[in-house]
């Protein structure tokens, strides 16, 4: 199998993402392949990581995915030199609760897969005191092997001094010295990072990371670090939901996660994208409709306006099923609020209305029990997916579609929505994403 790494940290906020997408593009500069993963659900870095390695990243997430399902997921690596997994948040954070194969600890990936961890210290405000950190972290899980250390932030050729004295005490190899330089940081808004295709200086960004990497990490060291005990195992089957399937796909419908659209097309469904912000409308000859998430409520006016995406998703949905996630299960509604207050008109399938202007994260994992269908899914299903949103509910009419809880199993009230149309088409929606069945 191809050799890896898995980039990660103490916590979040230590520029795990700034070091993988400048070790991506480096590392593709020299020649290399490199098969770049996200742990856990986040869907905006793999964008980041597509952008920079020229190979669709994929999520591996020990919570939502079955052991063998993620064994699976190595195919992608197929053809590729080495393997960089970029963890989330802390190195062992993950949920109380065990889920299909453990916590969704980014440690998880690293035990199963035999790759060696390197850490990425925000060395500043401290010095030796790093070194006790990585050690800890180093220590703390038999099965998980720490490479050695990047030291991102350092202030000063005495500050590197003292922090590799403490690495040296540790017996820790130090792999890279970062130093501040803030004009790669990547910009936030309301939901995390901005997308990849929404970042005009993007390929700057990934070009002035690499330097960075190239100037200040040992590219070799690193090549020579990658390791892997996985063994090869064919890739899981996902159950596509139609044959010809219309996915809206622009800057309000963005999200979908990558291995489900490799495992629809693996299993034979052709994808058929549509723009709602170009008022387009589903292909009428596909069997059904996904509206995957994203950003709606930036964009409540033009979709307001999109009079030929609501007259032929209205019409679509008479005799055939359309499923919405999250911002496609907002668009589904009645109405969307916008954080001034203003309602913008929606496509009406469903009763919901939601509201930007009362915020209230909605964050974690979901296992969700369906009461009726979705496509590709039948009633009575176990899923397993995660939930992350400000909106909050104003109005939902409709059926409950599932009976959701949360990784603790305390029930969740965004039940996501179900409705029989005229002509017998259903239309059905969730707030969670859905990641693999369970």
């Amino acid at each position: 199998m191809t050799p890896g790494l898995l980039i990660a940290a103490p916590a979040s906020g230590t520029g795990k993402t700034t070091v993988m997408l400048g070790l991506l593009a480096a590392f593709r500069e020299r020649g290399l392949q490199v098969q770049p993963f996200k742990n856990g659900p986040d869907y905006i870095d793999p964008a980041f990581h597509r952008a920079a390695s020229g190979r669709e990243s994929f999520n591996l997430d020990s919570w939502a995915m079955p052991g063998a399902m993620l064994d699976g997921m190595l195919v992608a690596a197929e053809g590729a030199d080495m393997v960089l997994a970029e963890g989330s948040m802390g190195l062992f954070d993950g949920v109380a609760a065990p889920g299909a194969t453990g916590n969704g600890a980014s440690a998880d990936l690293a035990a199963r897969m035999g790759w060696p961890v390197v850490l990425v210290i925000d060395a500043s405000g401290q010095a030796q005191t790093a070194a006790a950190v990585a050690q800890g972290l180093a220590r703390f899980r038999p099965g998980v092997t720490v490479a050695g250390v990047i030291l991102n932030r350092i202030a000063s050729p005495r500050h590197e001094a003292l922090i590799r004295t403490g690495m040296e005490e540790a017996g820790l190899p130090v792999l890279g010295v970062l130093p501040k330089r803030a004009a790669i940081a990547m910009p936030e808004r309301h939901l995390g990072l901005v997308q990849a295709e929404e970042q005009p200086a993007l390929q700057s960004l990934i070009a002035e990371a690499a330097q960075l990497m190239r100037e200040g990490v040992d590219l070799d060291a690193l090549i020579a670090a990658a390791r892997t005990t996985a063994g090869s195992a064919p890739p899981a089957r996902i159950t596509p939901p139609g044959q010809r399937i219309a996915l809206a796909r622009d800057a309000a419908f963005s999200f979908v996660y990558p291995h489900l659209l490799h495992g629809w097309r693996a299993a034979g469904a052709e994808v058929l994208p549509f723009s709602p912000l170009n008022d387009e409308a589903p292909d009428p000859t596909a069997d059904t409709c996904w509206l995957p998430g994203g950003y709606p409520e930036l964009h409540g006016p033009t979709l307001a306006n999109a009079d030929r995406f609501r007259t032929g998703l209205q019409t679509f949905a008479e005799n055939r099923p359309v499923h919405g996630e999250c911002g496609g299960y907002m668009a589904m509604g009645e109405a969307i609020v916008d954080k001034d207050g203003t309602r913008h008109r929606m496509a009406g399938l469903l009763g919901l209305v939601t509201s930007f202007e009362k915020r209230k994260m909605h964050l974690g994992y979901r296992l969700a029990t369906l009461a009726q269908p979705i496509p590709g899914h039948s009633a009575d299903r176990l899923l397993r997916g995660h939930e992350f949103h400000y909106s909050t509910i104003l109005d939902q009419p409709d059926a409950p579609l599932a009976q959701v809880t949360d990784a603790t199993g305390a029930k969740v009230a965004e039940t996501g929505s179900t409705r029989l149309q005229r002509g017998g088409g259903l239309s059905t929606g969730t707030f969670f994403h859905l990641i693999a069945s369970a």
